[in-house]
């Protein structure tokens, strides 16, 4: 039994690393496979002609330049072979997309909510037919889709899909797997959006060839909150990410009240509810607005930029706390570039001198150099991207590397 088990596991992991392999490289030759993966050629052709068989994989025969010789087989994932459900939550509506199985975007829509104080009951009926309106429009059945996984602002559980709070819905716990499960089989997740983001980042990075070490990359979103994702290369070429509630640490044990209920968040202090009740030197204990209209803070940015002082000091203050954030970051795990994503990067000039100082003034990087700080402010495509690679990864070596054989090659 014992061997029995072994060899089914070895299976699994080298159909896992032929996947992963077409991940990397795209369309690919038997060789090509080999030579990437490590994994013999016997080994290969077995896998490959099972993957084929299953309709994972499809046989593209190229004609050689010359007109001589044998046709060039290559290997390509079969997109109708599964798809993903790729949803995104933000405060005012929900973005529906659909990917199939190579990664290409097959159909997207949004369906704004009907109001930001929406029960969460009448949230999770429309969530539930938007899902169902996704897959209908491509006359797919539920079955076919092998993921959904949705993304969103707030604290996810670990382990299982559920909100357990987030800006949009307060303490309204979502139970996304027991919303769903009755009629969707396939794998149900739920991650905080900056670590998707940060997953994205970290990837463009190493293919525009800016990052030739192993180690940490912090992204950090300014927006309504604040959130901190932190990839990391591993030595393996995986990234992998995090998203710690970076927004939520506490500043100021007294500070300002924060929309989470706690007092001196960094939030608090450097959200755009934080910068706009500072401009106007609103009282701290006042309960925050849910969100505030980006115009709103466009407008004391302006101010700001006029030489208003008290306009100016909202968003220095906001980069202060940040910054000191960000410092004590680069302390516990080491000095590591940081890029500003988010709408709140369009003000990055009023914040980034007071970020820096404090980055500078820290320890570690005194004896180290000082990061690189980018700006990459289209966080709406950064999150898709993350959500896609992650979800065909993972869709990948839990789900399709784990099929049984059929036993007839």
């Amino acid at each position: 039994m014992l061997m029995k088990a072994g060899s089914e596991t070895l299976r699994v992991q080298n159909r896992a690393l032929v996947l992963s392999t077409m991940r990397e490289l795209g369309p690919v030759s038997h060789t090509e496979i080999s030579e990437w993966s490590g994994l013999a050629s016997a080994t290969v052709s077995s896998i490959t002609a099972e993957l084929v068989q299953q309709d994972v994989l499809l046989r593209q025969e190229q004609s050689p330049s010359s007109g001589r010789g044998r046709p060039r087989v290559s290997f390509v994932q079969n997109s109708n072979c599964a798809f993903i459900a790729a949803i995104r939550i933000v405060y005012n509506a929900v973005e529906y997309s659909l990917v199939d199985y190579s990664g290409t975007l097959k159909d997207r829509f949004e369906i704004k909510r009907k109001s930001i104080h929406e029960s969460k009951e009448d949230f999770i009926a429309d969530f539930v037919e938007g899902l169902e309106r996704l897959v209908e429009r491509s006359g797919l059945k539920p079955s076919q889709v092998e993921t959904i996984s949705i993304t969103s602002k707030g604290l996810v559980a670990r382990g299982a899909p559920i909100l357990l709070w987030s800006p949009v819905f307060d303490d309204g716990r979502i139970d996304f797997e027991d919303i769903l499960r009755s009629k969707w089989q396939g794998r149900i997740t739920l991650t905080n959006e900056t670590r998707f983001a940060a997953r994205a980042v970290a990837e463009n990075y190493r293919q525009h060839g800016k990052q030739n070490y192993f180690g940490n990359h912090a992204t950090l979103s300014l927006d309504h909150s604040i959130g901190l994702g932190i990839a990391t290369h591993e030595s393996s070429g995986r990234i992998t990410s995090i998203a710690p509630p970076f927004g939520h640490m506490v500043h100021e044990p007294h500070g300002p009240l924060c929309r989470c209920g706690s007092k001196g968040c960094i939030e608090a202090y450097s959200g755009f509810y934080g910068i706009l009740r500072t401009a106007f030197e609103v009282e701290p204990s006042t309960i925050p607005a849910k969100f505030i209209p980006f115009e709103e803070v466009e407008k004391i940015a302006q101010r700001a930029r006029q030489g208003d002082h008290r306009a100016a000091y909202a968003f220095r203050q906001a980069g202060d706390v940040i910054g000191i954030g960000l410092s004590r970051l680069h302390s516990f795990m080491g000095t590591m570039p940081v890029t500003i994503t988010g709408p709140g990067a369009l003000f990055s000039d009023l914040m980034l001198p007071s970020i820096q100082s404090h980055i500078k003034s820290n320890l570690q990087v005194r004896f180290d150099t000082m990061p690189e700080i980018s700006i990459d402010s289209d966080d709406a495509a950064l999150i898709y991207q993350g959500n896609v690679a992650t979800s065909l990864a993972d869709m990948d070596s839990n789900v399709i590397a784990m099929r049984k054989s059929t036993g007839n090659i």
